[in-house]
């Protein structure tokens, strides 16, 4: 899949992209099963809310067949490639979870902060690509962005080790208070199987959840190979340390996965 110019112009000025409907609900169906699958495992890959809802689980493409090709599905490496312009590695995946009526915040923050502290990643050449497991509504903890943020660098940040269970470079009130006023906030929204790119720069958050709809949201955040960490302090299955470039699985290995799924459940 390639992006046109009118969506990498969006994605340059705006910081983000929406593309509904990237996935088949075929496809989208075996991977909601999986995941669910994965947060009823006892394994330290889960991080899980203070309540015991799952809040977030790693590197499910190291040991799940599912999400191995999901990690490396031309509709996801493709676009990212085409704005990078050389081959990428995958620096962290991860499949987080806003738990009906449990699911936490994740703080105003730049995914980029982290990755250039905890991970000393040396330039916002990386960047987060998002796809829906579930209906993201309006009502049950949208991811929210704030356009154009991107353009104001890596921002100051404090290390919020306490508000939720998840660690996180935070913004403060007033930083936020004034991108937005510049920005505005946009959620986007969709059903399953739709993809959201943005740029690792783009300050963005989630309120909590507390609706009966969950909102499942795998996020494959993809590197330039050329920009691969350097000091990295978090475990290898947060911060991958193996840089060799994503080799791309034919468009239809997903679905030949499902459909094989679904014949032996039935």
């Amino acid at each position: 899949m390639q992006l046109n110019a009118d969506q990498i112009r969006q994605f340059q000025d705006e910081g983000w992209l929406f593309l509904p409907e990237a996935f088949t609900p075929e496809e989208v169906a075996v991977l909601a099963r999986e995941a669910e699958a994965i947060y009823a495992a006892n394994r330290p890959e889960i991080w899980r809310e203070k309540s015991g809802a799952p809040r977030t689980a790693f590197a499910a493409h190291t040991y799940n067949e599912a999400f191995r090709l999901l990690g490396a599905h031309p509709r996801l490496i493709g676009p990212v490639e085409q704005l990078f312009g050389e081959p990428l590695y995958m620096h962290q995946f991860k499949i987080n979870a806003k738990a009906a009526f449990t699911g936490d915040v994740w703080q105003w923050h730049q995914d980029y902060g982290t990755w250039a502290r905890d991970d000393g990643m040396p330039e916002p050449r990386a960047m987060n690509i998002a796809v829906f497991l579930d209906e993201v509504m309006p009502i049950n903890g949208p991811l929210m962005l704030i356009p154009r943020s991107q353009q104001h660098g890596t921002l100051e940040a404090g290390h919020d080790t306490s508000t939720t269970s998840y660690p996180l470079w935070t913004l403060d009130d007033a930083t936020v208070t004034q991108l937005v006023a510049e920005g505005g906030i946009v959620a986007p929204t969709g059903k399953p199987g739709g993809v959201l790119l943005f740029h690792g720069n783009l300050v963005h958050g989630s309120a909590p959840n507390i609706t009966p709809y969950p909102r499942k949201i795998v996020y494959l955040t993809l590197n330039a190979v050329s920009n691969h960490i350097r000091k990295p302090t978090r475990a290898e299955w947060i911060a991958h340390t193996d840089f060799t470039p994503i080799r791309s699985v034919p468009d239809a290995a997903l679905a030949e996965h499902a459909r094989a799924w679904k014949q032996a459940a039935e």
